[in-house]
């Protein structure tokens, strides 16, 4: 689906007087300027990025009475389990928590629902079989703050309960003993974007204080907090979290921890990713290669596993783990396809994604742990709200669906909005789950349909791409992109910077890459500079870029390539057009 193309120029001045005050070189400075930071105080703040920069856990809504009561728990030996949810994000939460109560020599366990059988968040059956084990004390991670009645099941066979999450809360809170969350109401938390493994690391911060009895603790914990920040940036990450604020600290500072002394499972998958050998780690190899792995895991009901392996300091068990989590995700990877080109037929078939203001589907067979990722490519490949849903195989059990949306249109409040037709839903704006009998996904996509016409206008319905600047080729030295780094770590809510240039020709004929071609490498040039370019899942444009003859415009990110030891400056395409002298698709932004 063709782009709309938001190029932004950028006001001289302010540019001018940024480079001035801070002594930053000027593409810098631009790239600041376009992201909103206009002086020199904010844009040191965002470039350093300093370690203290995080909040006291005391200032966290119940950190400090949370590590209260597990202080308690573990000078009383009481039994604790450790209740995470099964994706990246609560994996790295359970691990912080269960490693730091280890620490202390404390009777901790740690349970993880299984995503195709418990579905997310607590549950009754889950929560009853923990207290016929003889558990005191559960403690969940990244889930919990909308579980009303398993928290009453929870206070009637007698255990205590800490919520620690951060996602959206019901109208009401549940019943817990103390409840850990960034955005709790009734509260002002600086800072509401916290992933659940952020908010896991601020507890196990605040326990560390709590049992050495001072804030500033001694070097074996602070050796494990360092380490924990690694994973917490792991998590959020791959939860895809605003990269601002604390989040922007925990990943900067966790980037390096992870390559230093990363857990040893974290090692063990760098090692087999082969991303041990890279000079720097940045959050795209989170992104693409380490949190990819540990959500196959809990895509394919095998979150335990991953937990151990993040966990445990048996070599043997962590090589053996490490190995089966990278064979998950390639399972996980062609049970994708196989579900991706199932929805796509559904889609050319019987579905018109030009002018359908959303696409609901619905397959039989489908695999429930990966219709999330499928929806999410879908959605971004036709900038429609996409519900997937995964009807059982028998047509006996309801269909498990996963929703992901686009700006402006809040999945959440939508789902309740349809209600009348779902068993059980809940999430975030941009991405959720649900529940559905099969004879009522037609009236769901019906209301679900009418809801997103009412709600986005045409004229939204065309995808956007915000491009920070436009520049020759030439520009792109080595040194130019490494002062782009300087704005790293990037991701959601701080991309990495979109550029474009015009009169570019194909050096080399476009060719398909990666398995079944899915991506694409083609050699860009323009005024004698020629840069290796490669447009990840951009295989599809193979057939209609070899036809063109004519001088491009590019849109692409510039990235400093490491291969064999040896660093180029290489361009990952983000779109393209023929170029053209007016382009009424393009539309000039003044920042």
């Amino acid at each position: 689906m063709a782009k709309h193309w938001r190029i932004v120029t950028h006001n001289s001045e302010r540019i001018a007087r940024l480079e001035r005050a801070s002594g930053l070189p000027t593409v810098l400075a631009q790239l600041l300027v376009g992201r909103g930071i206009m002086d020199a105080d904010a844009a040191r703040l965002f470039l350093e990025a300093r370690l203290t920069g995080l909040r006291d856990p005391d200032i966290l809504p119940g950190a400090r009475d949370a590590a209260r009561l597990l202080a308690a728990a573990v000078r009383d030996g009481r039994r604790i389990v450790i209740y995470g949810d099964y994706d990246a994000d609560g994996m790295t939460g359970t691990a912080i928590l269960f490693s730091c109560l280890k620490l202390f020599n404390a009777q901790v366990h740690f349970y993880v629902p299984n995503r195709l059988d418990e579905g997310y968040g607590l549950n009754d059956e889950a929560i009853r079989k923990i207290a016929a084990q003889g558990t005191d004390l559960i403690v969940t991670v990244d889930c919990g703050i909308a579980g009303l009645r398993e928290a009453s099941t929870a206070r009637s066979l007698g255990i205590s309960l800490i919520i620690t999450d951060h996602h959206e809360p019901a109208d009401r809170l549940p019943d817990a003993d103390v409840i850990v969350h960034p955005g709790l109401p009734g509260h002002v938390y600086p800072f509401a974007g916290l992933a659940g493994s952020g908010v896991a690391l601020k507890v196990a911060w605040a326990l560390c204080q709590e049992i050495n009895g001072s804030r500033r603790v001694p070097t074996r914990l602070k050796d494990f907090l360092l380490q924990a920040v690694g994973l917490a940036a792991l998590g959020t990450v791959a939860d895809v979290v605003p990269l601002l604020d604390e989040n922007r600290i925990l990943v900067r500072h966790g980037l390096n921890s992870l390559q230093r002394c990363p857990p040893l499972g974290v090692a063990a998958l760098s090692q087999i990713t082969r991303l041990d050998s890279k000079a720097t780690l940045c959050s795209e190899d989170i992104a693409f290669t380490l949190a990819p792995r540990l959500n196959a895991a809990g895509r394919l009901g095998q979150a335990a596993l991953a937990v151990e392996l993040l966990t445990t300091d048996d070599p043997e068990r962590v090589a053996e783990l490490a190995k089966y989590v990278h064979e998950l995700n390639g399972t996980r990877d062609r049970l994708e396809r196989r579900v991706y080109l199932a929805a796509r037929r559904q889609i050319d078939e019987h579905y018109h994604p030009e002018t359908d203001p959303a696409l609901v589907l619905a397959g039989r067979g489908w695999h429930a742990g990966v219709i999330g990722i499928v929806a999410g490519r879908l959605a971004e490949k036709y900038h429609r709200p996409v519900v997937l849903i995964a009807l059982d195989k028998l047509g006996v059990k309801p269909g498990a669906g996963s929703a992901r949306s686009v700006a402006g249109f809040f999945l959440h409040e939508a789902l309740q909005e349809c209600s009348d037709y779902l068993l059980t839903h809940g999430g975030h704006a941009a991405a959720a789950g649900l529940t559905v009998r099969e004879s009522q996904v037609d009236r769901f996509r019906e209301a679900f349909c009418e809801l997103a016409a009412s709600e986005i206008a045409h004229d939204q319905r065309v995808p956007e791409l915000h491009i920070d600047a436009e520049t020759p080729l030439t520009a792109l030295s080595m040194e130019t992109v490494h002062q782009i780094e300087r704005l790293a770590p990037f991701g959601q809510g701080n991309p990495r910077p979109v550029l474009c240039a015009s009169g570019v020709h194909m050096v080399q004929p476009p060719r398909q890459i990666g398995d079944g071609g899915r991506h694409l490498s083609v050699v860009l040039g323009q005024h004698g500079t020629q840069l290796r370019s490669v447009a990840f899942g951009g295989g599809e444009w193979m057939e209609e870029l070899s036809r063109v003859d004519q001088p491009l415009s590019v849109a692409f990110k510039p990235v400093i390539n490491e291969f064999r030891g040896r660093r180029s400056v290489e361009l990952h395409l983000a779109d393209w057009r023929v170029s053209q002298p007016a382009d009424a698709s393009s539309e000039v932004l003044t920042r």
